[in-house]
Parts: C-alpha cells; sequence; structure tokens
C-alpha cells in the first residue's frame, strides 16, 4: 500500500484540450493528450513547438523563424570542436563568498545544483578541423554567466596559456555582466582579461571573440570586444546598458533592432554575423588562413 502512495509518477506536459464545435456556449472538450516532458520545445520567440531531438539536430536554432536559442558552455564545446582530446583548464576553481555578501554562498551551490557547472565559464585546449586552439566558453545557466573573480581568473589564464602555447585564441560570450555579489572585485576582471588580452595581441597572437545572446555590461565593455575577428550569431543581444535603462536615461523611443547583431553589424560593431550552422566551418577558415604551418 505505501509502495503505491510514494511511488514516482511521470512528469506530462499537457496540450490545451479543443473545444467541439463552433458553439462558444459548448462544454464539450476533446480529450487531454499527454505527452512525457522534454519530448518537446517551445521557441522562446515564435512560440512554435518542436520535437527535442529534432531541435539538437538544428542545433538548437528554430525551424520555423530562424531564433538562436541559447546553448550552455559543454553543448557550445561539442558543436565547435573536434570529438576528441579536449583538456579542460582550472576545472576545480569554483567561487568563494570574498565580502560575505548575504546568500551568496548558498546561491553558488544553487546555481552548481542547477546547472551542473562549478562556475560560469570553461576553459581549455582541444582541436578545430585538426588545428589546436585555446577556447572560453561561458554559460548564461550559471549565474546568468556573470563575471566574478573565478570567471576572471580562468579566462586570463586560458589567454596566458594561449600565449604560452602559441595558439589562436577562441571566446564565447554570453552574460548578464559583473557579477555584483562581488563588487569591486568582479569589476577589476575588466581590467585583467583586457589586460591579458593587450599582452596577447603583442605577442602576435590570433584572438577570435564569438557573442552570443545575451552579453551585456562589464563583458561587452571587456573580453568580448577586443577580438581580432569579432562575430556574432544572428539576433545576438549585447551592449553594455539594458535597453529600458537607455531609454529611461534618454527619454527617447530606441530602435525595435537595436542592440541586436545584426543593429551593431551596421554600425561598424562586428566583422561578421554568422549563422550557428556555418560557424564552426568559419572559424575554422580563420584559424587555418591565420595558422603557419612547419615548412612553409
Amino acid at each position: 500500500m505505501f509502495k503505491d502512495i510514494f511511488q514516482k509518477k511521470r512528469k506530462y506536459a499537457t496540450i490545451p484540450s479543443e473545444r467541439i464545435g463552433r458553439d462558444n456556449s459548448s462544454d464539450a472538450e476533446r480529450p487531454k493528450r499527454e505527452i512525457p516532458e522534454g519530448l518537446m520545445l517551445k521557441c522562446t520567440k515564435c512560440g512554435n513547438i518542436q520535437y527535442s531531438k529534432e531541435l539538437e539536430k538544428n542545433l538548437k536554432v528554430c525551424a520555423s523563424c530562424g531564433h538562436h536559442m541559447r546553448l550552455n558552455a559543454m553543448e557550445r564545446i561539442q558543436m565547435t570542436l573536434d570529438d576528441e582530446g579536449f583538456e579542460e583548464f582550472d576545472s576545480n576553481m569554483i567561487s568563494v563568498d570574498p565580502l560575505n555578501f548575504p546568500g551568496y554562498a548558498t546561491k553558488l551551490e544553487q546555481q552548481a545544483m542547477k546547472s551542473g557547472l562549478r562556475e560560469a565559464v570553461i576553459t581549455g585546449q582541444g582541436t578545430l578541423a585538426g588545428n589546436p586552439v585555446v577556447v572560453a566558453v561561458m554559460s548564461f545557466d550559471f549565474f546568468s554567466g556573470s563575471m566574478g573573480s573565478v570567471v576572471g581568473e580562468k579566462i586570463t589564464r586560458a589567454i596566458e596559456t594561449a600565449m604560452e602555447r602559441r595558439l589562436p585564441l577562441i571566446i564565447f560570450s554570453t552574460s548578464g555582466g559583473a557579477r555584483m555579489q562581488e563588487s569591486i572585485l568582479s569589476l577589476m576582471q575588466m581590467a585583467k582579461t583586457s589586460a591579458a588580452l593587450a599582452r596577447f595581441n603583442e605577442d602576435g597572437g590570433l584572438y577570435i571573440s564569438v557573442i552570443t545572446d545575451p552579453t551585456t555590461g562589464g563583458v561587452s565593455a571587456s573580453f568580448a570586444t577586443l577580438g581580432d575577428i569579432n562575430i556574432a550569431e544572428p539576433g545576438a543581444v549585447f551592449g553594455f546598458a539594458g535597453r529600458i535603462v537607455i531609454e529611461q536615461t534618454i527619454r527617447q523611443k530606441l530602435p525595435d533592432d537595436f542592440q541586436t547583431a545584426e543593429y551593431n553589424m551596421a554600425h561598424g560593431q562586428l566583422d561578421l554575423v554568422i549563422h550557428r550552422k556555418e560557424l564552426r566551418g568559419m572559424l575554422a577558415k580563420l584559424i587555418e588562413f591565420h595558422t603557419v604551418k612547419e615548412g612553409v
């Protein structure tokens, strides 16, 4: 009896039933159809419902409207790099609570459990079409991709490793900005990562920045827009202050496409806007073009 009471039930998503007939006063309804949770996903832009597996095959790009849905760090790495040989850097580095900010330590634990990540960025070395590269990939599902001390330190170390090994560097950005729970320690990461990139540039290193949706605040004002080549996915929103803050400050209505990749491209802030299906191929070509082969 107790087994039946506490038996775990499968979660289902219920699709609303449709009324039979055209008479609005009729209460007759078709039977509700129940679909196992996770089988289908709804596009956050157009609302179209699609099979999860088909969406994954399409690299999480909506087949109806072309909206590029967010990817976590591991999905991005698997989608970009070759299948084998990824070497992760600083995997055990985690944030602490240096300022004893109320509730911060608890939130860090919750974010780790929810996302399966230790921090908002994964760094490491792998190969792209056979060419070795160093990558730093941010993930919005950990603390909204906010940049704290650990994020800044891991990215700085990745830059320095790329310089030591004389390898190209690719950083995939997505962030809500600096992590307020770390205050000035978070803001310092803007200068630290920028200074590291300046040394990398002086040493002749190639840095490709890939901006994904959304990239805002301190990340957009530092390493995200300092690439030798700056690329964004279609529709990706990036900028420093948010749209609402800007409109309230200047008391003007901004264009509908303000801060999108296409808007920034038209205003000289980007080099390329590339569809996700073509991104890996474009990165491979850029790396190949800038790689000096032995004996050549």
